[in-house]
């Protein structure tokens, strides 16, 4: 037997390091947090070769004193919590005490502070966890901290990691969720000496977004503001137009935290259901605030896994919140005929590494007025509720500036409803496809197809609902052979099939007769319809039991609508055109497909060169 050994406090740090500090993304994360968390309003990060070979983060916050800077870097050393009790009710981004420890174990670091109280700064080098150096420096208020050359110790780590532009890309995305996280807090990120980005710190989350992702993705967000049960979500929902193949484009923060939960994503992507096509993902940037007792951030040293007390409540809250924002504004996308120009892109200056105050350069100027005009909401169908320029919003230190609040309505304004359509100039059909109709300045081109599903399913859910679905008597019944692992499924879901319309009977053996189908197959063939469920059920156990009777009822309104390439009568197009008006949410087929568009008269004389 091998004799068990005491290891010394080097190889501890370096082994504990591991779980903190996985690449230099880990590094500026933790560093970062700690500017915010000592009150900074203004931060810094500059990266060279990835984040490998140099990190550097600038503050203005609070600063460290003379006499805790060899504290700062011993393994869980803080000024964040001091029992355990206190774990129930963290406020601060770190808390565990780990990070400066964990990164001087495993790079070179040099720290300069100054605490606004003291009126000398202090410059403190630590190198694989031993003190180097220690001496008084001049500084301004706020602390600069140097990591060079991490994991120059531990070789086999630093192999393990990505090419110098990955891990720069790592950083970067890192950066832009921070940024996000607090839109109160003026970032800077550099990498290789050329400024990637920098927003201005004032509280305009909008403004971040248009910062990080552009013109038009900030175009097409819709604000969202919603509480119960103590919980608010604020932010930012995109449209249909910013559907995204991956869920890269999610982001959300639970009490100013960048996290990741498959529970919140799913909470989203539900809420999303009716306006998203399938294996397509939705563009958001959601701040949610709870109580810190209803949610356990203290799951991992990277803090980005996080626990809730009462799951479905939370995902029940994040559903009804994003679906109903959703309902409330008109979905019809614009066809851009003219793309504009690219803009050129606006040179901004690296600022110094000490920084208090960020002045605003003539390009930052130039670049808030060009995001006001980007910014401001549309006409068509919204109306805007003055607020007053000081009316702001504060959560504890968290500032928001609350924007005009954007108030969508069922009205005249709307394109489909019942006044707007007293108005509507019908053209024709076209291709045996589509529709098209007039209304004010705008063309509309309407999916006969995607628009008959959708009136056929919104029919039958409701019907669904109202315990009203309409069956069909079949006689002779339809008999299915189903196997012994589908009886068994059928025999615990019949309640279900049931409240689709189907009545069905054993009829010996492996066999059961069909007796009754919804009404809305009788053209079609329930047969396969009946064994299709029946299989998906098998599959997915009666957990997905409701998911797969809505898939079902879609398929059902799929199967009864008119086809493309199909005449349709005048008299048609205005009885579908009535029903489709009806609805809460005309503007999406049940799988996420856009049922109408609008083309400007602008775009077109602009084509036409009537407008240069």
């Amino acid at each position: 037997m091998a004799l068990i050994h005491i290891l010394d406090s080097q190889t501890i740090d370096q082994i504990a390091a591991g779980e903190v500090v996985e690449r230099p993304s880990s590094v500026v994360k933790e560093l970062v947090e700690n500017s915010m968390d000592a009150g900074a309003d203004a931060i810094t990060v500059e990266i060279k070769d990835g984040g490998i070979e140099l990190i550097r983060v600038t503050d203005n916050g609070c600063g460290i004193l003379k006499e805790d800077l060899p504290n700062a870097f011993l393994r869980h050393a803080t000024s964040k919590i001091r029992t355990a009790e206190d774990l129930s009710k963290v406020l601060s981004m770190g808390f565990r005490g780990e990070a400066l420890g964990s990164i001087a174990a495993v790079a070179k670091v040099e720290l300069i502070s100054k605490h606004r109280d003291a009126l000398m700064g202090n410059r403190y080098v630590i190198e694989g966890g031993i003190e180097k150096e220690s001496d008084e420096v001049g500084a301004p208020d706020g602390t600069t901290i140097v990591v060079r050359n991490l994991f120059y110790n531990t070789p086999a780590r630093r192999k393990f990691l990505k090419t110098t532009a990955t891990e720069g890309g790592y950083v970067a995305d890192l950066m832009e969720h921070l940024a996000m996280s607090r839109p109160d807090i003026s970032y800077t990120f550099i990498q290789n000496r050329q400024v990637k980005f920098s927003t201005s710190g004032n509280g305009d989350l909008k403004e971040v977004i248009y910062h990080i992702y552009g013109k038009d993705t900030a175009r097409e967000i819709i604000p969202i503001i919603s509480n119960q049960d103590g919980m608010t979500i604020e932010g930012y929902l995109g449209t249909p137009v910013n559907a995204r193949s991956n869920r890269n484009f999610e982001n959300y923060f639970i009490n100013r935290r960048y996290i990741k939960s498959n529970l919140i994503a799913k909470g989203i992507e539900e809420g999303y259901k009716a306006y998203m096509m399938q294996h397509r993902f939705p563009f958001c940037v959601l701040h949610i605030t709870m109580d810190t007792q209803e949610v356990d951030v203290n799951v991992h040293p990277s803090k980005m896994d996080v626990r809730f007390h009462d799951q479905q409540q939370f995902m029940d809250f994040i559903i009804k919140a994003v679906a109903e924002t959703l309902s409330a504004r008109e979905m019809i996308a614009d066809c851009d005929l003219v793309p504009e120009k690219e803009e050129k892109k606006l040179s901004k200056e690296a600022p110094e590494p000490f920084e208090h105050n960020r002045r605003e350069s003539e390009d930052t100027h130039k670049k808030t007025a060009m995001l006001q005009k980007i910014l401001e909401p549309k006409p068509v169908g919204k109306v805007t509720k003055p607020v007053p320029k000081n009316n702001i919003l504060k959560e504890r230190d968290h500032i928001f500036v609350e924007r005009p609040v954007q108030m969508e309505l069922f009205d005249k304004q709307r394109v489909l409803s019942e006044s707007s359509r007293k108005q509507y100039k019908i053209i024709g059909q076209i291709f045996d496809t589509y529709w098209l109709f007039e209304l004010g300045d705008n063309l509309y081109f309407i999916d006969q197809h995607a628009a008959h599903e959708k009136v056929n399913y919104e029919r039958l859910m409701k019907q669904l609902k109202e315990d009203h679905v309409y069956r069909q008597q079949l006689n002779p019944p339809i008999v299915v052979t189903v196997t012994g692992i589908e009886r068994q499924v059928l025999s615990e879901a019949m309640e279900y099939f049931a409240e689709l319309g189907f009545e069905i009977e054993e009829f010996g053996g492996n066999e059961y007769a069909i007796r009754t189908i919804p009404l809305e197959l009788y053209l079609n063939d329930p047969k396969d319809m009946f064994l299709e469920t029946l299989n998906e059920l098998a599959e997915t156990g009666l957990t997905g039991t409701p998911e797969i009777i809505c898939q079902r009822i879609a398929t059902m309104a799929c199967k009864a609508s008119v086809k493309g390439n199909m005449k349709v009568s005048l008299t048609e197009i205005d009885a579908l055109l009535d029903e489709l008006l009806t609805l809460e949410n005309p503007y999406h087929c049940p799988h996420g497909r856009p049922t109408i568009f609008a083309m400007s008269k602008y775009d077109i004389e602009k084509k036409f060169k009537r407008i240069v």
